[in-house]
C-alpha cells in the first residue's frame, strides 16, 4: 500500500493534484486506513500513471473521466475507447508538426545570427527600418 507522498513520488504528481483526482473521482476503488487517510494500492497507481500520460497528451479532466467510466464498463467499450486515443493521437500529431516547425524556425535563426556574428552575413531586420 502506498501513501498519498509516496503515490506523489512516484508518479511526479503535487499532492494537490493528487488530492483533486481522488475528489473528482478519477481513482476509483480508493480505501482508507484507521486513520482516514487514503491509502493507494498497485492497481492504483498503475492506474494513477495512465492518468499522467492521458493529462500530458493533453486530455482535459472531463475527456478523462469519460475514459474512465468507458474503462469501467468494460471489454465491451474498447472500440469507443480506441477512438478517444486515435483522436488525441492525431492531436499529438499535429502538435509535433507544429513543434518540429518551430524547431526548424529557431535553427535558422541561429544560423542567421552566428553568420551576423562572425561578419559573413550583413545584419538585416523587418522591424527595424535601415536607411
Amino acid at each position: 500500500m502506498y501513501t498519498m507522498m509516496e503515490v506523489c513520488n512516484e508518479t511526479g504528481l503535487t499532492y494537490q493534484t493528487l488530492k483533486y483526482y481522488c475528489n473528482e473521482g478519477l481513482i476509483p476503488n480508493v480505501q482508507r486506513d484507521r486513520n482516514n487517510r487514503r491509502i493507494f494500492d498497485e492497481h492504483n497507481l498503475k492506474w494513477i500513471k495512465d492518468l499522467v500520460c492521458l493529462k500530458n497528451c493533453g486530455m482535459s479532466i472531463q475527456e478523462m473521466k469519460d475514459y474512465l467510466d468507458l474503462c469501467l464498463q468494460g471489454e465491451a467499450t474498447i472500440p469507443k475507447r480506441q477512438k478517444m486515443l486515435d483522436a488525441k493521437y492525431a492531436e499529438l500529431e499535429k502538435r509535433i508538426a507544429e513543434l518540429q516547425s518551430c524547431l526548424k524556425y529557431i535553427d535558422w535563426k541561429q544560423q542567421f545570427y552566428n553568420g551576423v556574428l562572425s561578419g559573413e552575413i550583413k545584419y538585416q531586420s523587418n522591424l527595424i527600418n535601415f536607411r
